[in-house]
């Protein structure tokens, strides 16, 4: 009896001392802020819960986009038994205990029991084989949340068997909700302003923000919460940027300058190296392009880059951020072409394809003795003997004469060289 006292006391203090959006977890999916594509009224997930056929389940989002929040609400909505391991401090040996405790539910009263995996892409793949035969025979539902993109990083068996729901950073009136609810739960009120400099700077994240707004009610001393408490609590929060933001920003960052908009590509580049980004590995996208998207449209293009990326070498952040902005803009006001990189990946297709012819005669080496017996080099017109340095001659395979691989636009420089090649043809 003692003991249970104790408990009691214990989790309430708990509690009450829990950091705020611990102690703004919803009981139940009504209770959900946001995500409302998932748990809006008729939306799968809310369905699925309500009739009680939720079957095992990825939460798949960003950091503060609810995952365990959501995993907790749909405990609370169920009659099934809910059980939580971390894959930071589990293992087999808690998931084979927590399987043995599920089906002696089931088997004892019919009760069925939810696990809920956070980080499950931190299990190894024999920590997350363990799970497969209590998760494909029923005995417990699995609801697994992660960071990481699970095609990455969930077992494919796993990952088969799940549905699989992709949580989106908040959005804006969501993210008031939650600093309004948070207010009240602080008995704390805020100026106008400072609520919507919390909201701005969220970065779409329920949990950074309620974070955020504890530190600020606390330099208030719980009075009002000011803009300068605001930015002071926001100077202490990091930059979200996990490894699915790396390929989301590069992606943003690449199709903004292959797009032809250098305010777009500069802010995907400041945010990439605000967050940390190897710099070596921005100047490598960035010479890549160059060629790619770029190319004989403006020949100047990939100098710039590769300058850039030597200046990387020789004198680093923060200075060479210079160089990178200069490149970046560069190139995305360039103009566009994708032909070179077009010519090198249809040719090399059409050789894997079989697209294959000996060498002229006329081409093959001929400074050895006896070459010219063989009619090697023999009839080669030497272009540089002619006035404008150019001759017609074959030099493609008998059986690819006509083929054609690069095809210049009429855009920027390149407009030069095709009004050339059509002269000569």
């Amino acid at each position: 009896m003692a003991d249970d006292l104790f408990g009691a006391a214990a989790d309430s203090a708990k509690l009450t001392r829990a950091p705020l959006a611990a102690r703004l977890r919803p009981r139940t999916i009504d209770d959900v802020v946001g995500q409302s594509h998932l748990v809006g009224p008729g939306m799968p997930l809310r369905r699925l819960v309500e009739s009680d056929r939720l079957t095992s389940a990825l939460l798949w989002g960003p950091p503060g986009t609810g995952k365990t929040t959501l995993a907790l609400a749909v405990a609370g909505t169920t009659d099934r038994a809910f059980e939580q391991l971390s894959a930071v401090t589990a293992g087999v040996k808690d998931v084979r205990d927590t399987i043995a405790r599920a089906g002696q539910r089931l088997g004892e009263r019919g009760q069925g029991t939810i696990l809920f995996l956070d980080e499950i892409h931190r299990f190894s793949k024999s920590q997350q084989d363990a799970l497969l035969p209590a998760v494909e025979d029923g005995t417990l539902t699995l609801i697994g949340a992660t960071t990481e993109n699970p095609f990455f990083e969930v077992n494919a068996p796993l990952r088969s068997r799940s549905t699989l729901f992709r949580l989106e950073p908040l959005e804006s009136a969501d993210i008031e909700i939650l600093v309004r609810r948070g207010l009240q739960a602080e008995g704390a009120e805020a100026a106008t302003e400072a609520i919507a400099l919390l909201v701005d700077r969220s970065g779409g994240d329920g949990r950074q923000v309620l974070t955020s707004l504890e530190v600020a009610c606390a330099l208030a001393e719980y009075g009002t919460v000011e803009l300068e408490h605001v930015e002071a609590a926001l100077g202490t929060s990091a930059l979200r940027y996990g490894r699915d933001d790396h390929y989301d920003v590069v992606s943003a960052f690449i199709k903004s300058m292959r797009g032809s908009d250098p305010d777009a590509a500069v802010y995907w580049l400041a945010r990439m190296l605000e967050a940390g980004e190897d710099a070596r590995f921005i100047a490598r996208r960035i010479v890549i392009f160059a060629s790619e998207d770029v190319g004989l449209a403006d020949p100047t293009a990939l100098p710039v880059a590769v300058a850039a990326a030597h200046a990387v070498e020789h004198v680093g952040l923060p200075e060479a951020q210079l160089n990178l902005s200069q490149a970046v803009i560069h190139l995305a006001t360039a103009p566009k072409s994708n032909r070179a990189a077009l010519a090198i990946w249809n040719a090399r297709a059409a050789v894997r394809d079989g697209a294959m012819g000996e060498v002229p005669a006329h081409l093959r080496d001929g400074h050895y003795q006896g070459a010219s017996t063989l009619g090697h080099g023999v009839g080669y017109e030497y272009p540089h003997d002619h006035d404008d340095g150019w001759v017609a001659q074959q030099y493609l395979p008998d059986a690819l004469v006509g083929r054609t691989w690069y095809e210049p636009t009429d855009l920027g420089n390149e407009r030069d060289v095709s009004e050339r090649m059509e002269r000569r043809r």
